[in-house]
Protein backbone atom coordinates (compact mmCIF):
# COMPACT_ATOMS: atom_id res chain seq x y z
CA UNK A 1 0.00 0.00 0.00
CA UNK A 2 1.55 3.54 -0.91
CA UNK A 3 0.64 6.32 1.42
CA UNK A 4 -0.67 9.65 -0.64
CA UNK A 5 1.74 11.85 -1.83
CA UNK A 6 0.00 15.06 -2.80
CA UNK A 7 2.67 15.49 -5.61
CA UNK A 8 1.86 11.78 -6.90
CA UNK A 9 -2.05 12.54 -6.92
CA UNK A 10 -1.80 16.41 -9.25
CA UNK A 11 1.06 13.73 -11.34
CA UNK A 12 -1.65 11.81 -12.47
CA UNK A 13 -4.80 14.29 -11.92
CA UNK A 14 -2.92 16.43 -14.65
CA UNK A 15 -2.63 13.73 -17.39
CA UNK A 16 -6.23 12.15 -17.17
CA UNK A 17 -7.39 15.10 -19.86
CA UNK A 18 -4.89 14.14 -22.34
CA UNK A 19 -5.52 10.63 -21.73
CA UNK A 20 -8.96 11.32 -22.30
CA UNK A 21 -8.44 13.24 -25.30
CA UNK A 22 -5.99 10.25 -26.82
CA UNK A 23 -8.71 7.75 -26.01
CA UNK A 24 -11.59 9.68 -27.48
CA UNK A 25 -10.89 12.44 -29.76
CA UNK A 26 -12.47 11.63 -33.06
CA UNK A 27 -13.83 8.29 -32.28
CA UNK A 28 -16.80 6.96 -33.85
CA UNK A 29 -19.93 7.77 -31.91
CA UNK A 30 -20.70 3.72 -31.66
CA UNK A 31 -18.05 3.87 -29.19
CA UNK A 32 -18.46 7.10 -26.99
CA UNK A 33 -21.98 7.77 -26.91
CA UNK A 34 -23.56 3.80 -26.03
CA UNK A 35 -23.61 3.16 -22.53
CA UNK A 36 -24.86 -0.93 -20.62
CA UNK A 37 -28.42 0.55 -20.37
CA UNK A 38 -30.71 2.81 -18.19
CA UNK A 39 -28.95 4.72 -15.61
CA UNK A 40 -25.93 3.66 -16.91
CA UNK A 41 -23.30 6.04 -18.42
CA UNK A 42 -21.05 6.32 -22.11
CA UNK A 43 -17.76 7.90 -22.32
CA UNK A 44 -19.21 10.74 -23.42
CA UNK A 45 -21.36 11.03 -20.11
CA UNK A 46 -18.23 10.27 -17.87
CA UNK A 47 -16.49 13.13 -19.38
CA UNK A 48 -19.54 15.25 -18.49
CA UNK A 49 -19.19 14.09 -15.16
CA UNK A 50 -15.39 14.75 -14.94
CA UNK A 51 -15.83 18.09 -15.63
CA UNK A 52 -18.97 18.75 -13.30
CA UNK A 53 -16.95 17.09 -10.31
CA UNK A 54 -14.44 19.62 -11.12
CA UNK A 55 -15.99 22.35 -11.20
CA UNK A 56 -18.67 21.41 -7.98
CA UNK A 57 -16.92 18.64 -5.80
CA UNK A 58 -13.76 18.35 -5.21
CA UNK A 59 -11.95 21.97 -4.95
CA UNK A 60 -15.17 23.56 -3.27
CA UNK A 61 -14.87 20.59 -0.92
CA UNK A 62 -11.01 21.39 -0.13
CA UNK A 63 -11.96 24.79 0.85
CA UNK A 64 -14.58 23.97 3.00
CA UNK A 65 -12.13 21.65 4.93
CA UNK A 66 -9.72 24.58 5.23
CA UNK A 67 -12.30 27.13 6.01
CA UNK A 68 -14.35 25.35 8.24
CA UNK A 69 -12.43 22.23 9.55
CA UNK A 70 -15.16 19.49 10.19
CA UNK A 71 -17.68 22.20 11.42
CA UNK A 72 -19.60 21.86 8.32
CA UNK A 73 -20.58 19.32 6.02
CA UNK A 74 -19.66 19.19 2.22
CA UNK A 75 -22.43 19.88 -0.20
CA UNK A 76 -23.91 17.42 -1.40
CA UNK A 77 -23.01 16.35 -5.05
CA UNK A 78 -25.07 15.91 -8.05
CA UNK A 79 -24.14 12.88 -9.64
CA UNK A 80 -26.21 13.62 -12.36
CA UNK A 81 -25.74 17.49 -12.42
CA UNK A 82 -22.97 16.73 -16.20
CA UNK A 83 -26.53 15.86 -17.92
CA UNK A 84 -27.88 18.96 -18.66
CA UNK A 85 -24.74 20.79 -18.86
CA UNK A 86 -23.46 18.64 -21.29
CA UNK A 87 -26.55 18.78 -23.75
CA UNK A 88 -25.82 20.39 -26.96
CA UNK A 89 -22.01 19.95 -26.86
CA UNK A 90 -19.45 17.72 -28.61
CA UNK A 91 -17.32 15.21 -27.22
CA UNK A 92 -14.41 17.09 -28.26
CA UNK A 93 -15.88 20.34 -26.57
CA UNK A 94 -16.26 18.64 -23.46
CA UNK A 95 -12.63 17.12 -24.07
CA UNK A 96 -11.75 20.51 -24.40
CA UNK A 97 -13.50 21.94 -21.61
CA UNK A 98 -12.51 19.28 -18.71
CA UNK A 99 -8.58 20.03 -20.00
CA UNK A 100 -9.29 23.29 -19.46
CA UNK A 101 -11.47 22.62 -15.79
CA UNK A 102 -8.33 20.74 -14.93
CA UNK A 103 -5.98 23.29 -15.26
CA UNK A 104 -7.95 25.93 -13.40
CA UNK A 105 -8.30 23.57 -10.12
CA UNK A 106 -4.63 22.48 -10.10
CA UNK A 107 -3.47 25.79 -10.15
CA UNK A 108 -5.92 26.39 -7.58
CA UNK A 109 -5.06 23.97 -5.61
CA UNK A 110 -0.91 24.94 -6.08
CA UNK A 111 -2.21 28.25 -4.99
CA UNK A 112 -2.84 27.05 -1.40
CA UNK A 113 0.69 26.06 -0.98
CA UNK A 114 -0.55 22.68 1.14
CA UNK A 115 1.73 21.70 4.07
CA UNK A 116 1.91 17.99 5.63
CA UNK A 117 0.15 19.68 8.64
CA UNK A 118 -3.11 20.64 6.24
CA UNK A 119 -3.42 17.49 4.50
CA UNK A 120 -4.30 15.95 8.33
CA UNK A 121 -7.15 18.85 8.26
CA UNK A 122 -10.41 17.08 8.58
CA UNK A 123 -13.79 18.01 6.79
CA UNK A 124 -17.11 16.33 7.18
CA UNK A 125 -18.46 14.44 4.28
CA UNK A 126 -22.74 14.19 4.08
CA UNK A 127 -22.55 10.43 3.52
CA UNK A 128 -19.22 9.26 5.14
CA UNK A 129 -18.57 11.07 7.86
CA UNK A 130 -15.16 12.81 9.05
CA UNK A 131 -12.32 12.50 6.29
CA UNK A 132 -9.14 14.17 5.74
CA UNK A 133 -8.13 16.25 3.37
CA UNK A 134 -5.56 13.95 2.06
CA UNK A 135 -8.44 11.12 1.89
CA UNK A 136 -10.07 13.63 -0.55
CA UNK A 137 -7.34 14.63 -2.82
CA UNK A 138 -6.41 10.88 -2.90
CA UNK A 139 -10.06 9.77 -3.91
CA UNK A 140 -9.80 12.89 -6.63
CA UNK A 141 -7.08 10.49 -8.32
CA UNK A 142 -8.93 7.09 -7.79
CA UNK A 143 -12.25 8.86 -9.32
CA UNK A 144 -10.19 9.89 -12.30
CA UNK A 145 -8.99 5.95 -12.62
CA UNK A 146 -12.25 4.77 -11.60
CA UNK A 147 -14.44 6.67 -14.76
CA UNK A 148 -11.30 5.89 -17.16
CA UNK A 149 -12.02 1.98 -16.01
CA UNK A 150 -15.58 2.41 -16.79
CA UNK A 151 -15.61 4.02 -20.02
CA UNK A 152 -13.09 1.24 -20.73
CA UNK A 153 -15.15 -1.81 -19.77
CA UNK A 154 -18.32 -0.08 -21.57
CA UNK A 155 -16.18 0.39 -24.80
CA UNK A 156 -15.13 -2.93 -24.78
CA UNK A 157 -18.69 -4.28 -23.88
CA UNK A 158 -19.38 -3.00 -27.41
CA UNK A 159 -17.61 -5.96 -28.91
CA UNK A 160 -18.56 -8.32 -26.55
CA UNK A 161 -19.81 -10.44 -29.14
CA UNK A 162 -17.57 -9.69 -32.07
CA UNK A 163 -15.00 -11.23 -30.15
CA UNK A 164 -16.33 -14.70 -30.09
CA UNK A 165 -14.50 -16.93 -28.26
CA UNK A 166 -11.59 -14.57 -27.90
CA UNK A 167 -13.93 -13.30 -25.31
CA UNK A 168 -12.46 -15.61 -22.54
CA UNK A 169 -9.00 -14.12 -22.38
CA UNK A 170 -10.81 -10.65 -22.24
CA UNK A 171 -11.26 -9.65 -18.46
CA UNK A 172 -12.88 -6.51 -18.97
CA UNK A 173 -15.68 -8.33 -20.63
CA UNK A 174 -16.18 -10.07 -17.44
CA UNK A 175 -16.05 -7.22 -15.56
CA UNK A 176 -20.08 -6.20 -14.60
CA UNK A 177 -19.83 -5.65 -10.51
CA UNK A 178 -19.85 -1.68 -11.19
CA UNK A 179 -22.21 -1.37 -14.57
CA UNK A 180 -23.88 2.01 -12.66
CA UNK A 181 -22.03 5.10 -12.07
Amino acid sequence: MVEHNLQHTISLLVRTPGALSALLRDLPETWTLRNEGADTWSAFDVVGHLIHADRTDWMPRVSTILKFGDGQAFAPFDRWGHVRESQGKSLGQLLDQFANVRAEKLEELHALNLRPEDLERRGRHPALGVVTLSELLATWAAHDLNHLHQMSRVMAHQYRQAVGPFGAYLGVLKCDGHSRP
